[in-house]
């Protein structure tokens, strides 16, 4: 059905865009319609009842959707329909498309609130399961935390309990002799005054070998044990009086961290056995921003590790002491007889490495001056390549040049043009390969003369080492102190 006169369909030939509110007021509506719609003379009076049929006929076509004309948009004031009261009895304010748009979005506005409103109850309801679940296993790691807190707690008592009782029964047994100390401290002197030649004598080696390989790592803690070994025996003379002090401000640090952990144990091990059904507990407002600590695990381990370590060495050091001195000579005659055997064991060992290297090179030697003698003769073959070469090129170059004399129409470009065009460009490319690998070989000619010279100089240079190690320094090492002598018997 279409209305008489001018269909309602040209108002909207062209789309709007879609307003905020889906249904626009009333007035606009109104108001667009005044302004908008061109009104024709109606042939039917206004008086008439309201009928559909009055108004509307059965449409043959389509209605337009194209826009009104100019013309029409124009129309004379004259021609239009005077201002009436029921005009809007004339035209409905919204179509029968907007209607079902309007019911439709508030449906999708309907089923969008309920989908958020259970997704909000789902995700409530899992939230609540969530953090209940993440509130219990935070009490439980806490209070496993805390078992495992009192156990550390427990084995470091038990350790200082150990120590502590070590270092009281400890405390009460030192003794001092020092006449065979004297001995073995004077006895000490020649073992070091060798280890210290050797080493000068090293300082003599050239070059590469000058190198800090085993024998002198060992000649230094020969050295080092020697000094060592005397400073303990001159510490000990005097360390009789000042041991028993050292023990008791061990003894007196032990006993107070031991009283720390045995408060610290009962505390914490109450707070391992509370639950949320125990007597006692209650809220503390705050306190969980009051931070007193004053340690960390690691810190509070080396505390305690550290405690524990300097009365070990404290009463290592009144062992010593109490074993009447004889222990630290034999204990130091021991060392130092070891380490001059490790001494001269890698000075066997050395002297083995530095002859099997110079054998090394002389056969290196030998097939580097193999090599430069097969490198040069290489290189003649390749001048002689080259040379050979350039006929061919030469007879290439000539028949292409001779053929530029062809007459007229016989410059043709055939077969034979191309062939020979082709083979100056291999030819040449040829030649140049040669000349580039005839001057890698100069290269590695001039390598492996540096090579000869290099192999030549390690060669002088292994054989000074040798005589260095081998006559020099293992001359001296031929005799040592006896045991007896060291300890201080003699």
């Amino acid at each position: 059905m279409e209305p008489l006169g001018s269909t309602l369909t040209a108002t909207y030939a062209h789309p709007r865009p879609t307003p905020t509110n889906f249904l626009p007021a009333i007035s606009t509506m109104a108001s667009s319609y005044r302004d908008r719609f061109p009104h024709n003379n109606l042939t039917h009076t206004l008086s008439l009842p309201w009928r559909p049929s009055t108004y509307y006929k059965v449409a043959s076509n389509l209605p337009t959707l194209g826009p009104y004309c100019t013309r029409s948009q124009k129309v004379c004031e004259s021609t239009m329909l005077p201002f009436v009261s029921n005009r809007t009895t004339l035209f409905t304010r919204y179509t029968a498309d907007d209607w079902y748009r309007s019911n439709l979005t508030n449906y999708l506005e309907s089923n969008t609130s309920r989908h958020n409103s259970e997704r909000l109850r789902v995700d409530t309801s899992r939230l609540i399961q969530d953090k209940y679940q993440q509130t219990r296993k935070t009490q439980a790691d806490s209070t496993q935390n805390l078992g495992e807190r009192v156990n550390d707690i427990g084995f470091w008592k038990s350790e200082i309990t150990h120590e502590l009782d070590a270092m009281i029964g400890e405390t009460n047994e030192l003794t001092d002799v020092k006449k065979k100390l004297d001995r073995a401290l004077m006895e000490t002197e020649a073992p070091l005054q060798v280890a210290r030649e050797c080493l000068f004598h090293r300082e003599k080696r050239m070059g590469i070998d000058l190198v800090h390989d085993e024998v002198e790592a060992e000649l230094l803690t020969e050295v080092d044990i020697i000094l060592c070994c005397q400073e303990r025996m001159k510490l000990h003379l005097d360390k009789a009086i000042a041991q028993l002090a050292a023990n008791r401000a061990s003894q007196h640090e032990l006993e107070k961290d031991l009283s720390d952990k045995q408060a610290a144990y009962r505390i914490d091990d109450k707070c391992h056995h509370l639950r949320n059904t125990s007597d006692g507990v209650s809220y503390f407002r705050g306190v969980e921003r009051v931070d007193a600590t004053v340690s960390v695990p690691e810190s509070w381990a080396k505390f305690t590790d550290d405690n524990i370590l300097r009365s070990q060495s404290e009463r290592a050091g009144s062992a010593k002491l109490r074993d009447d001195i004889q222990n630290l000579l034999v204990v130091t005659a021991n060392e130092m007889w070891n380490q001059f055997n490790k001494v001269n064991l890698a000075f066997t060992n050395r002297i083995a490495e530095t002859a099997d290297a110079k054998n090394k090179i002389q056969i290196h030697l030998a097939k580097t001056l193999q090599e430069i003698f097969q490198t040069e003769m290489t290189m003649e073959s390749i001048k002689k390549a080259i040379k050979d070469k350039s006929a061919f090129l030469k007879v290439a170059q000539t028949r292409l040049d001779e053929r530029t004399r062809r007459p007229n129409i016989e410059l043709c470009r055939d077969m034979a043009q191309l062939r020979l065009v082709n083979e100056v460009y291999e030819v040449d490319d040829t030649i140049q390969t040669l000349q580039q690998r005839l001057r890698d070989a100069e290269d590695t000619l001039q390598s492996l003369v540096h090579t000869k010279a290099t192999l030549e100089h390690d060669l002088a240079v292994k054989a000074n080492s040798l005589y260095i190690d081998q006559e020099k320094c293992m001359s001296m090492r031929k005799t040592f102190p006896n045991t007896l002598r060291l300890v201080g018997f003699c």
